[in-house]
């Protein structure tokens, strides 16, 4: 007969703590998902203090609903609450976050991300026991929708300021004219920042998703870059139209059943002085360096799209979101790029500079 453990109350309330914490987390994402889908954020946006009958004058919402969603949000801080006049404003940092989605620091797209995740958790649940994949394009909708608005802002703050900049005579041949390649484009947000900073340069955006793709030519049309931008449907191993000066990939190539002949394809197509730029989730080498709240992101995130992903392609390697530099490195250097580089990070990100 097994002996009772012992039970460490305190231990044992700091963990109910936590648990509380992360119900609140999870029950304010839909609020958060219906207060964009609705403009409820941009509403308050300009920090005037608004009653529940205000805000429904400025969104046409019914204003008893809105009063239970703006209480959640002031008990979650996103709106601040002020009882002496019952009112509720977004303050400007919280408005930057949630109401303007060109700015660097937009949340609600991660939401909507989550929203779809827990929307396609019956059938993640399925594969645990069958252990087959769950291909990208079998999810919900929202999450093509929502990774592109998770994805784009760190794009916005990073990509042209540093993560270019941080490659060896990159910036220099994307400002004279170059011909770049965008694999795994999906929305297209990457391309056309790309395009809309280097005039002179040429992409080609790929992904194997056509909703996807017919999103990203819809957006540069928008963008007013269409014109120097073809969107492919099309796979990794697939790119073709080489060679290029510079090839691309973000937070992608972990989600490849087969990134080795991902990188064989690319080292094809890659002109003799080219680069590729390998933007990967930020993950240590161990699990132990990655057992913390960003990689606690990562890991949901891994199980419920990455790795499902990888191994409904062929070969499925599951390489997953926490692959760390090391692991990526091999599958490079497998795929016959011999020089890899860490040029740049930040929080999220692990920005690798590969070149044959």
């Amino acid at each position: 007969m097994a002996a009772t453990p012992t039970i460490d109350e305190q231990k044992l309330e700091q963990f109910m703590g936590q648990f509380v914490q992360d119900m609140g987390a999870a029950a304010t994402a839909p609020l958060v998902v219906i207060g964009d889908k609705l403009g409820l954020y941009k509403a308050m946006a300009g920090g005037d203090p608004l009653t529940p009958a205000d805000l429904a004058g400025r969104t046409g919402c019914r204003e008893r609903y809105l009063r239970e969603w703006l209480c959640q949000q002031a008990a979650s801080g996103y709106v601040e609450y002020d009882p002496a006049g019952g009112t509720f404003r977004l303050p400007p940092e919280q408005e930057l976050a949630l109401a303007h989605d060109d700015s660097p620091a937009f949340i609600p797209g991660a939401f909507q991300l989550i929203a779809a995740i827990v929307k396609d958790e019956p059938h993640i649940t399925e594969r645990f026991r069958s252990g087959e994949g769950f291909g990208w394009h079998e999810h919900d909708h929202d999450l093509f929708e929502g990774t592109e608005r998770f994805f784009r802002p760190g794009y916005l703050a990073n990509l042209v300021e540093s993560w270019l900049p941080s490659l060896e005579g990159v910036v220099e041949k994307l400002e004279a004219g170059a011909r770049v390649a965008d694999v795994g484009c999906g929305h297209g947000a990457s391309t056309i920042l790309m395009a809309q900073a280097y005039p002179r340069s040429t992409f080609v955006g790929t992904d194997y998703h056509e909703g996807s793709i017919e999103a990203a030519r819809r957006a540069a049309e928008r963008a007013g870059v269409a014109d120097r931008i073809t969107f492919e449907v099309s796979s990794a191993k697939e790119l073709s139209g080489g060679p290029y000066d510079l090839v691309c990939v973000f937070d992608a190539l972990h989600d490849m059943g087969d990134p080795v002949g991902a990188a064989r394809r690319v080292r094809s197509q890659l002109a003799d002085d080219g680069t590729w730029l390998v933007v990967e989730p930020m993950a240590g080498d161990a699990i132990e360096d990655n057992l913390n709240p960003v990689g606690r992101v990562f890991y949901a995130g891994s199980t419920m799209l990455c790795t499902p992903a990888s191994l409904s392609q062929e070969v499925g390697l599951a390489l997953g979101a926490q692959a760390g530099q090391q692991r990526l490195t091999e599958v490079l250097n497998e795929g016959g790029l011999s020089r890899v580089r860490r040029s740049a990070e930040t929080p999220f990100n692990l920005v690798l500079e590969v070149r044959p």
